[in-house]
């Protein structure tokens, strides 16, 4: 009979003795980003005010929420590890926050709590809508308190203030073509239709330019209804209320739309997929720049000098 060699332990199927490094990590990740990487990294370093350095990134997941995008990831550093996800941004220990699942909820929660603040004007931040902000936080007082019709009518008058107020504040961020006639001053609603005219040109924004005009106008009729209606009653003004806050944020969102709206293509494979970068150290003082997320085209000023392999955390 032939004796069979005994089975060696070292030839066992067992776990390394040691965990790899984490510098080491990144070499065994197929899907990289090494841009969003640099990011993330550069994020955690500031965060830590310099006292740890970055070791890997790696993008674990990514959930949609509520119609909202977060990316999470796991970022090793040489003295902690850490969550951090996105929009917006924030870092959480994985000693304090070892459950991945419960970190992304404590973090849409904590950002709906942040959402919800009152958004009235910033000193420290100032817009061109600080007025109408006001004035919208003002009718929302008036109409805490209010008891008489009066007092209801002075909601309105507040709200009729407001939207006045938002036509400055957008003109001074559209540039309104010197051949097209402006009306009056007051004039809400003619106002509020050339600058619909020149924020959504053309004909496939007819609808949206229509949508936006017939909106702003129905809620200009109401408010000044409600500023002459004796009888004026609390469900009026709530609606009101509601209705210029849709307004004023409608218009935010169209002065806002080229910044929401990237629509950019990759000039190489012409995916819509292209990502906004920073980088502190092109030029001066830093600029964007942007990546392609399918075919990894870059427009970086040393992208041709980057190695498409290298995607060590620098």
């Amino acid at each position: 009979m032939i004796d069979t060699p005994k089975a060696d332990s070292s030839d066992d199927h067992v776990l390394p003795p040691t965990v790899m490094p984490a510098a080491d990590l990144a070499r065994y990740s197929p899907n990289r980003d090494p841009d969003s990487e640099k990011e993330v990294a550069r994020y955690v370093e500031i965060e830590s005010r310099g006292e740890e350095t970055v070791q890997n990134v790696e993008l674990v997941k990514t959930e949609i929420v509520g119609g909202e995008k977060y990316d999470i990831w796991d970022v090793i550093t040489d003295k902690d590890r850490w969550w951090v996800i996105s929009n917006p941004t924030n870092l959480y220990s994985q000693r304090s926050f070892p459950s991945l699942d419960y970190t992304l909820s404590f973090h849409v929660g904590l950002m709906m709590r942040v959402a919800s603040r009152p958004s009235g004007a910033d000193p420290t931040e100032p817009s061109p809508f600080d007025e109408v902000l006001r004035r919208q936080e003002q009718a929302q007082d008036l109409f805490d308190r209010a008891v008489e019709a009066e007092d209801f009518q002075a909601v309105g008058h507040q709200l009729r203030e407001c939207l006045l107020s938002l036509l400055p504040a957008m003109r001074r961020r559209v540039s309104v073509a010197d051949d097209i006639a402006t009306p009056k001053e007051g004039d809400f609603v003619n106002w509020y239709g050339v600058l619909m005219d020149t924020l959504c040109p053309g004909d496939s924004n007819k609808e949206l330019r229509q949508y936006l005009k017939h909106t702003a106008k129905d809620t200009w009729q109401l408010v000044s209804w409600l500023v002459h209606d004796r009888d004026a009653n609390k469900t009026a003004a709530s609606i009101a209320i509601h209705a210029c806050g849709t307004v004023v944020g409608h218009s935010v969102q169209v002065i806002e739309r080229d910044s929401r709206d990237f629509t950019e293509k990759c000039p190489v494979c012409k995916s819509r997929d292209v990502r906004s970068h920073f980088d502190h150290l092109i030029g001066d003082d830093g600029d964007y720049y942007y990546t392609c997320g399918s075919c990894h085209w870059s427009s970086h000023p040393a992208a041709d000098d980057v190695d498409e392999n290298d995607y060590r955390i620098m």
